[in-house]
């Protein structure tokens, strides 16, 4: 049986890929997932787009609509001390330590499950030890692990990425974990958006754009 290919993009700052993490690691049995850990900032930048944990009102929403996913579906989840906190160490780390379905839930256990920082290697050593790597920042500056990350991002951006987390499988992009009920149907039946309506929206056209 061909298992199909597909990428999870995410970063660790966002509590939406931590709650989406479960679902795709029983993904696995239906389709060849390869993680790839990515710089949520640049390519918000990129899109010139704001998170949502910076805007006032939508922040304070968020953080309680993220409580409330975990409480409904069971998820142990402790907020870190700070956030919008610096994931970049802790991408890197996930790199340097092969960015392996173990290295990923051991660091979003550590910030998200835990609520403990992550934003130093420092901070991260006691993670860091747990998967082998004994000079955390050592690692984490190491100049092909920052070019693996820069490389990532750069390939999610180019593969129409906006937002974590995002599933891609084919031509298919599947963005937020309020999108995972999606994805479940359609992995259960694939042409599902294979309609007359799925395909006129896709390119319905704009009746107003604001200025910027």
């Amino acid at each position: 049986m061909t298992v199909t290919k597909a990428s999870w993009y995410f970063d660790f700052v966002s509590p939406f890929s931590y709650l989406q993490l479960a679902k795709v690691l029983q993904w696995r049995d239906r389709l060849d997932i390869t993680p790839k850990p990515i710089a949520l900032g640049a390519v918000l930048k990129h899109c010139g787009q704001l998170g949502p944990a910076e805007i006032p009102g939508k922040r304070e929403f968020m953080y309680r609509f993220v409580l409330w996913q975990a409480e409904h579906t069971g998820a142990v989840l402790r907020f870190p001390p700070q956030h919008p906190f610096n994931p970049l160490a802790a991408l890197r780390l996930c790199i340097a330590a092969g960015t392996t379905w173990a290295a990923i839930e051991a660091i979003f256990h550590h910030l998200w499950r835990d609520g403990r920082p992550g934003a130093t290697a420092a901070e991260l050593a006691e993670v860091g030890h747990a998967l082998g790597i004994g000079d955390v920042e050592s690692a984490i500056n190491d100049a092909q692990v920052k070019n693996t990350l820069r490389a990532n991002t750069d390939g999610a951006i180019a593969a129409g990425v906006f937002g974590v987390p995002a599933l891609k499988v084919g031509n298919e992009m599947f963005w937020g974990n309020d999108a995972t009920p999606m994805i479940e149907d359609w992995l259960a039946h694939p042409r599902r958006f294979d309609t007359d309506e799925y395909r006129r929206i896709a390119t319905l056209p704009l009746g107003i754009e604001r200025r910027r």
